[in-house]
């Protein structure tokens, strides 16, 4: 009989029956990091997702859409936003929102790639009139743990 049994303790095991069967004992446990589940193996250590099993978040979707429209731009593949827009098939203003996540304080911007960012936070807050000084981004979105803050002494 195949079954699947989850313990959270233990010690891992290779059990080999007569029948030719064998039996995996791993002490795994499963918990939920921004929406995903997360395996932690034993010792406490996370095991790693395949990179092909990765899927691109709705905000890191939009934040790369900025990026890629920013790099159109200074390139000079389009002249103006508008003109870029028309040629994307979507509406300028939604292009200028998604261009304003380039302007996020990198910290932010690495807390959208490693899905870090406070679960409240949406790709709307983050677009709509960003401010320009990066604290006052942190403080907009409430991040108040030390995990959004940059490192040093410009930091207190």
């Amino acid at each position: 009989m195949n079954a699947v049994r989850i313990r959270r303790s233990g010690v891992p095991d290779v059990v080999a029956a007569s029948d030719g069967r064998v039996t995996l004992s791993v002490p795994i446990q499963i918990k939920r990091r921004s929406g995903r589940k997360l395996l932690t193996l034993p010792g406490g250590e996370a095991a790693h997702p395949r990179p092909w099993n990765l899927v691109a978040t709705p905000m890191q979707l939009a934040l790369a859409e900025g990026y890629r429209w920013l790099a159109m731009l200074e390139s000079g593949e389009a002249t103006s936003i508008t003109d870029l827009a028309a040629r994307e098939k979507i509406d300028n203003s939604y292009m200028c929102r998604m261009l304003n996540l380039t302007k996020l304080a990198p910290d932010i911007v690495a807390a959208i790639l490693d899905e870090t960012l406070p679960q409240h936070v949406t790709v709307h807050e983050l677009a709509i009139s960003p401010p320009a000084v990066w604290e006052e981004q942190r403080e907009r979105i409430g991040a108040v743990g030390e995990e959004l803050r940059p490192a040093g002494p410009a930091a207190s």
